[in-house]
């Protein structure tokens, strides 16, 4: 009788809740999933569940309250992560998330109450993994953009030698540049064909906050004032190379350890190859010998 009541219950939710969706000409989640990852750069379609916290997080998000400094720091930070939400959307999200794993706490107590303690821990995960999602995203961008730096420093020592063209060199690097700083160098490019060279420069500079982009700013200021430019960008491609170098050192030591446990499971298979040899060699012969 209870499993009937259930089956009558869903079943009389779910039929209000289409005909209020109809009513109210809500999106289908297919509708909504295409709309959300048309303005996506990554072109990938967003999960049914992002999706979804996406929806619920704007209706939430006019209830945020930042102020103007919060704001506009956010919106800076989410421009650089390729975030396409306002700084109020991207703050209920990271609320909204936690907050729905928190509501399994509810069954948790009525079913087993030893598993609450584990949603609620799962919950704070969650919390502080949203609330750093901007900061992570840009720290990635920046690494990828900074590994490729010394290789567009040591291009524009070599195009300095012909041309003074600072815009030309830029564009033309950004056809052989890596997805994230072809990115960077289309909005640079942009705002210096709409400003003046040195203003887009500084805008960039501030946009990307890395110490090696600002020297390369510096560079380029120099040159768009007159200075050779040569000597400076040979000099900080040396500098960079090196800088390059003790990183891929640095990652090249942390090989070893992820290699030894792949080596010690070697050890083990061939160990467990002759031993079943041996047994599979005794036990034959014992087999003979009864």
């Amino acid at each position: 009788m209870m499993f009937l009541l259930f089956l009558f219950g869903a079943a009389l939710a779910a039929g209000l809740f289409f005909i209020l969706a109809d009513a109210l000409k809500l999106p289908k989640l297919a509708t909504e999933r295409a709309l959300i990852s048309a303005g996506r750069s990554d072109k990938k379609l967003v999960k049914s569940t992002e999706a979804l916290l996406l929806g619920w997080a704007v209706k939430l998000a006019r209830f945020v309250r930042l102020d103007e400094y919060k704001h506009r720091r956010l919106e800076q930070k989410l421009t650089a992560a390729g975030l396409d939400m306002t700084p109020e959307v991207y703050m209920a999200y990271g609320l909204l998330k936690p907050c729905l794993i928190l509501l399994a706490i509810i069954p948790c107590l009525m079913v087993l109450p030893i598993l609450s303690p584990v949603v609620l821990i799962l919950a704070l995960l969650v919390y502080f993994k949203e609330s750093r999602r901007a900061d992570e995203l840009v720290k990635s961008r920046i690494d990828k953009i900074e590994g490729e730096l010394p290789r567009f420093v040591a291009t524009v020592e070599q195009e300095l030698s012909s041309s003074r063209d600072v815009l030309r060199i830029l564009e033309n690097y950004k056809k052989h540049a890596g997805e994230d700083f072809a990115r960077e160098l289309d909005v640079l490019t942009a705002d210096m064909r709409s400003s003046s060279y040195e203003a887009a420069l500084i805008r960039f500079e501030a946009r990307m906050g890395s110490a090696t982009v600002s020297d390369i700013v510096r560079g380029l200021i120099g040159v768009l004032r007159g200075d050779d430019g040569r000597m400076y960008f040979q000099m900080l491609s040396h500098d960079l190379k090196q800088v390059e170098l003790c990183r891929l050192k640095a990652k090249a030591a942390k090989i070893p350890p992820k290699i030894r446990v792949f080596s010690f499971i070697m050890l083990a298979c061939f160990m467990l190859t002759y031993i079943v040899i041996i047994l599979f060699q005794i036990v034959t012969s014992m087999a003979t010998l009864f």
